[in-house]
């Protein structure tokens, strides 16, 4: 049965959005071109302070790729979310940090440059909400290789153009999004191009 779109937004390239969502409510994010990297991060509506924890996380589930198997906890060892649907390549990074301004200085950047950290703290500004820092964030369609020796290699995007990924809130949550603006290097495909992606709050399914 396909899903009633009960609201839907353009998740801009190189911005951010935050949204609030009551428990059992569904949020789409769908990769129009496959190659997109978004940052995402989850809170506890009641208490900002609980958050979705990537330490948590893979300490929890034995894990280092979110995968629709594996347990969203939050820094309480809670599920905060739940991936429902899953038609992306189905490994989403927890190891790389949030890109912020450090990131791009040291890259060679000169000025100010958007950031996914910036974007998840004005995403929480639209909604009168702060946290005092940036919790390290699932990087939903991100390639990331962990070699034997421990070394970490960023590949190419392998998501197909539509590929989605279905959120179900397990409590009340405020989750937050960026569309990573990383034009330096090619974790958004071999251009460095980012791109739009879609954001679809879905209705409750009839019984």
């Amino acid at each position: 049965m396909t899903s009633q779109v009960a609201d839907s937004f353009v998740l801009p390239a190189s911005y951010g959005k935050a949204v609030r969502l009551s428990a059992g409510q569904q949020l789409r994010v769908t990769n129009p071109f496959g190659t997109q990297a978004v940052d995402f991060w989850a809170f506890s509506a009641d208490d900002l302070g609980e958050y979705l924890s990537m330490d948590n996380f893979r300490s929890f589930n034995s894990m280092v790729f979110v995968t629709k198997e594996t347990a969203l906890v939050s820094n309480h060892r809670r599920p905060l979310v739940t991936i429902v649907e899953d038609t992306s390549a189905g490994k989403h990074d927890t190891l790389l940090c949030a890109c912020n301004a450090d990131i791009y200085r040291q890259l060679g950047v000169k000025g100010y440059h958007r950031s996914c950290a910036d974007n998840l703290h004005e995403a929480l500004g639209e909604l009168s909400l702060s946290v005092p820092f940036t919790p390290a964030p699932v990087n939903l369609f991100m390639s990331v290789h962990v070699h034997g020796d421990g070394t970490i290699e960023r590949l190419l995007p392998t998501s197909k153009p539509g590929a989605y990924v279905v959120l179900k809130a397990e409590i009340d949550v405020v989750l937050a999004f960026s569309c990573c603006p990383q034009d330096v290097t090619t974790i958004n495909g071999p251009d460095r191009m980012p791109r739009d992606c879609l954001i679809e709050i879905l209705a409750p399914v009839a019984a």
